[in-house]
């Protein structure tokens, strides 16, 4: 019997649009269609270039038809891949990097860093500068230039929390064979990374490059910082993917959480004219040496955990969780029947 024939003999196929896709009935599709007769591009695009261009008129605020004083997103995220070679000199990047070179690599890497960046960040300022009547001409170039100048003198420091951070996962993983290993294939290395850059250009008030930042090692590893949460030392994320960090999340050092953890926001209190509030705190606080395993859900700023608390999988937390705590959801009755 043919698989066509055991599939139609199937009550639970019959009504299947599977059988619309055999070959002789897409090929009937295909010659059922009428073919054009007129020369599209010379008489159907003209048209179709005066609706969209109408249509950029309409829906204006998903367009940005001047071009000008926006960031490049493959440039940021470009001038990122070069941060990170220099965080981890000889693990990233495609150059070769020795002992003997590497005060010529840093040089020529570093120069061209703060060159590009200063250009995005200068755009990124005048995004909003530009908004305002009075506003010095040259006010964001200078800015951009003594952000990016803080920003290469932070690395030494951000280093540190790195290296912090990738015993984290070295001690905190069983199944981790070495520190290469972590840096190399490792996602939460690239998110935490990343967070501890772009967190560096968010604090001094940097618009739309932090969270072009954060968002590219977001859809790469699955793990979302906000790029305004504050995170402490030796920070681990074992598998990561679906794991939610907010803007005002608090961590303190030596935590350790698991894939699709959830720090978020409970509820958003609106204004008076029903819009969110924005630049308050919202999201949750977690203290020193906490574990959250997978799926838990802490939701809202009342949530505050505390020191060494242990918080199970599939939680839902909207309070405050003493210290020295162990949190786990009520074992689930089993129901067995036979096929």
């Amino acid at each position: 019997m043919t698989r066509k024939n055991a599939l139609a003999k199937s009550n639970s196929c019959e009504k299947n649009d599977f059988y619309e896709w055999y070959p002789e009935n897409i090929i009937k599709k295909i010659m059922d269609k009428q073919i054009a007769k007129e020369d599209w591009i010379e008489k159907g695009l003209p048209d179709l270039v005066a609706k969209i261009s109408e249509n950029y008129e309409t829906y204006g605020g998903i367009n940005h038809l001047d071009g000008k004083d926006l960031p490049s997103r493959k440039t940021v995220i470009e001038i990122l891949e070069d941060i990170l070679t220099v965080l981890f000199p000889g693990y990233l990047g495609k150059e070769k990097v020795t002992r003997s070179n590497i005060n010529d690599y840093l040089t020529k890497i570093l120069t061209s860093i703060y060159a590009r960046l200063v250009n995005e960040i200068d755009k990124s300022l005048k995004y909003f500068c530009r908004k305002k009547e009075k506003c010095p001409e040259d006010v964001c170039l200078r800015i951009a230039q003594l952000v990016v100048k803080e920003l290469l003198e932070e690395i030494c420091r951000i280093r540190t929390l790195l290296s912090g951070d990738i015993e984290a996962a070295y001690c905190g993983d069983p199944a981790a064979k070495s520190f290469d290993e972590v840096i190399l294939s490792y996602p939460c290395v690239l998110a935490i990374s990343t967070y501890r850059i772009a967190h560096e250009l968010y604090i001094r008030g940097i618009p739309l490059i932090p969270r072009i930042m954060s968002e590219h090692a977001h859809s790469i590893t699955g793990i979302d910082i906000h790029p305004g949460a504050k995170i402490g030392k030796k920070f681990f994320i074992d598998h990561g993917t679906g794991v939610i960090i907010g803007e005002t999340a608090q961590i303190g050092d030596n935590v350790k959480i698991y894939q699709g953890v959830t720090l978020g926001a409970l509820s958003f209190p609106k204004d008076e004219k029903g819009h969110p509030i924005k630049g308050i705190k919202r999201h949750p606080t977690v203290g020193n040496g906490v574990i959250i395993y997978s799926n838990a859900s802490i939701l809202g700023e009342k949530a505050v955990i505390g020191d060494n608390a242990v918080i199970g999988g599939n939680v839902w937390i909207t309070s405050k969780i003493p210290s020295e705590t162990i949190v786990t959801v009520k074992l689930p009755e089993l129901k067995f029947t036979k096929k």
